[in-house]
């Protein structure tokens, strides 16, 4: 039997956007971005229709087969509406936006799956109110967002009342764009040396900036971690070989326990008095551009361990491996969903 219109299926997440005004200020959003465009969950067509009008190819996404269906009789080419799941589809190798109205309980595993995607220029999603403003770093960025700002500008729109979905939700949704910054704060490759110091810091232990950064910087050396790093580079982690660094201070520069050398705490309070940081503060308070300039402190003043020298216990196979390892473990780890 069909469901009645507006009527979302419970186990899918569905609650369909009916609200006049979010709906012109959602397709609005999408006018302003060049390309063709995929639509994640197309409902019951109530942004489909619309977007129609904007005259660009539109892909339309939706996992349930009868709501698919009856979406393709509402619309016309250019557009094509997929039975598919966003989580398993393969995107286009081509620039495109991304748009939707996000099931809000699968709303981290899509929002994870957006940032690593790669191509797509633009996102303009409707998602839970709490999550637009995690992600937009309003009352404090959250680890997530922290670790993708260098790549990603994340804007908060306005707020969405409960009321204007149905069935209603328990919780108001959120209008949030993400783009993807012409001129990166970081180079693709730092990725993960970056990712991994933000999460030591967010995770770290201490009473406000001044005593967590030195000792997230110190645990793994600074941002370039231990042998391959979490960036994957090369498998030294100094430009000097075995048991130099790139200065050549060797151990002396690593700490005598063979882990990164402290941040100086001097240097690290003057660069928090420059920007008007309190050194009590909390990692939360940075923002995208100060988060960058810390990972280039840290990885200044520490610089990164070195290799094991040759034919030491340390450069076996066996040892190399667990390195390896630990290191794809370390990137599992360390991009969190909140």
């Amino acid at each position: 039997m069909p469901l009645p219109r507006h009527e979302g299926r419970h186990e899918l997440g569905q609650n369909f956007l009916t609200d006049p005004a979010t709906i012109s200020a959602f397709v609005a959003l999408v006018a302003r971005t060049e390309g063709p465009v995929v639509e994640i969950g197309g409902g019951d067509g109530a942004l489909t229709v619309p977007l129609q009008r904007l005259g660009r190819p539109l892909t339309v996404l939706e996992a349930d087969s009868r709501t698919a269906a009856r979406l393709r009789r509402r619309t016309a080419a250019p557009t094509t509406v997929l039975h598919a799941d966003f989580l398993r589809w393969k995107a286009p190798r081509a620039p495109h936006v991304l748009v939707g109205n996000l099931p809000f309980h699968r709303t981290t595993a899509m929002l994870r799956r957006i940032l690593h995607a790669s191509d797509w220029t633009d996102a303009v999603l409707l998602v839970q109110w709490e999550v637009a403003r995690r992600r937009a770093g309003v009352g404090g960025a959250t680890m997530m967002t922290a670790q993708w700002w260098p790549w990603y500008d994340f804007r908060l729109v306005q707020r969405v009342p409960a009321a204007a979905f149905r069935p209603r939700p328990g919780v108001d949704g959120g209008l949030l764009t993400v783009s993807r910054r012409t001129e990166p704060l970081l180079a693709p490759h730092e990725r993960h040396r970056y990712q991994d110091f933000v999460h030591r810091v967010f995770t770290g232990s201490g009473r406000g900036l001044i005593e967590i950064i030195p000792r997230a910087a110190r645990d793994r050396g600074g941002p370039r971690g231990t042998g391959r790093g979490a960036g994957g580079g090369a498998g030294r982690g100094t430009a000097g070989g075995a048991g130099r660094d790139a200065g050549g201070a060797g151990r002396e520069a690593r700490g005598g326990d063979g882990r990164g050398a402290a941040l100086p705490r001097g240097r690290l309070l003057a660069w928090l008095r420059g920007h008007g940081i309190r050194p009590g503060a909390l990692p939360k308070s940075l923002t995208a551009v100060q988060w960058t300039e810390l990972y280039h402190l840290a990885d200044r003043s520490t610089g990164a361990d070195a290799a094991p020298a040759p034919g030491t216990r340390a450069d076996t196979p066996a040892h190399r491996s667990r390195a390896r390892e630990g290191t794809r473990a370390r990137r599992r780890k360390t991009v969190s969903g909140e």
